[in-house]
């Protein structure tokens, strides 16, 4: 059976755990990456952030350049489909305090890849690797690659261009065996991942499907990857890293669920501001809440409330014992000890 504490290493930057906490768009916030951490995640990402968006100095972008103390190794993932200027957003990446910076070379969103960015550049192997080459140059971090098996059904894009992303100075690759016209639909083909482990000296991430500590298992002795990447299974329910991570199965209390709720909902506050953060956190109740573990009716409820005030005082009141969880929790994250842009705060859209 494979230790999945047993710590590896993406060139110079010791990681902890063999399980890493993918970069979502409109989830990875630093209250997800925290709270990742706090659970197992050796490893946690931002989600993808736009390096026109640093280039134009885009207030809710350099939001996303938030690091806190407790929240390393983390890496900070990049798109975009012009070298130069993801050197330079990459040379940024570094400078705010980011132990890797990640490439995006996966994402089938359309209005990523019609820009010429994220899965895009699996059919457009030579720009994909000067861009890398162009990173890996301006920066002293080690750079790491995110990609699909390749934009069609079926393509086997990401064996020919691994090798050249390693060439090009890509310190580690994950790859997601989907492809870019699969979306998250069908399965995962993790003998793609087995083979482009094969094929590179790097360490390579797998990453689709993995949740649960079985599967990690399986696809970590039959891939030979370094380690798994989670997602979507994370989403709202960090219990699901502790189990893969160290097997711990006992499902939370509904406390304990009020308890990292109340946590997120703060911290989220803190770093969005009362008015961002009102609206990305309607979600994140039905991932906490759901599972059986509060009536539907409780998070139609909260849906309707109109501050995060509100929402906190109602699940106080449906899970009196959570108080006590926070306050322990409170105690035992850091608050407030982040290393910044030397920038105003309210460029960061938060308080």
């Amino acid at each position: 059976m494979i230790d999945l504490r047993e710590t590896w290493r993406i060139g110079p930057v010791e990681v902890p755990t063999r399980l890493v906490l993918a970069p979502m768009a409109g989830v990875s916030v630093q209250a997800f990456r925290r709270q990742g951490r706090r659970y197992g995640a050796g490893l946690v990402c931002s989600e993808m952030v736009s390096c026109a968006g640093i280039e134009h100095r885009n207030e809710k972008t350099l939001g996303y350049l938030r690091v806190a103390s407790d929240e390393h190794p983390l890496a900070i993932q990049l798109f975009g489909s012009e070298p130069a200027p993801m050197a330079d957003a990459a040379r940024m990446v570094e400078a705010v305090g980011a132990d890797i910076v990640d490439v995006n070379f996966g994402c089938p969103v359309k209005k990523v890849t019609k820009t010429g960015a994220g899965a895009h550049l699996l059919a457009d192997q030579d720009r994909a690797c000067r861009i890398v080459h162009a990173i890996a140059g301006a920066v002293d971090v080690p750079v790491t690659v995110k990609l699909r098996r390749g934009v069609q059904n079926g393509s086997r894009a990401a064996l020919e261009l691994g090798p050249k992303l390693v060439e090009s100075g890509a310190a580690s690759l994950t790859l997601h065996p989907r492809s870019a016209q699969q979306m998250y639909t069908g399965t995962a083909d993790h003998a793609l991942t087995a083979e482009l482990v094969s094929l590179v000296d790097v360490p390579v991430v797998a990453s689709g499907d993995v949740t649960s500590r079985a599967r990690a298992q399986t696809v970590l002795a039959t891939t030979g990857a370094e380690a798994v990447m989670v997602g979507r299974g994370a989403q709202g329910n960090p219990w699901a890293l502790r189990e893969i991570v160290d097997g711990e199965t006992t499902e939370p209390t509904r406390e304990e669920v009020a308890a990292e709720l109340v946590l997120f909902v703060r911290e989220t506050v803190r770093e969005l501001g009362e008015r961002r953060a009102s609206g990305f956190l309607k979600k994140f109740y039905g991932w906490y809440l759901g599972r059986g573990r509060f009536p539907k009716e409780f998070k139609q409820e909260l849906l309707r409330l109109d501050s995060s005030e509100e929402v906190e005082r109602r699940l106080l009141a449906a899970a009196p014992g959570a108080f006590e969880i926070v306050e322990r929790l409170e105690a035992e994250v850091p608050s407030g000890a982040e290393l910044t842009l030397e920038l105003p705060v309210s460029i960061y859209g938060g308080g």
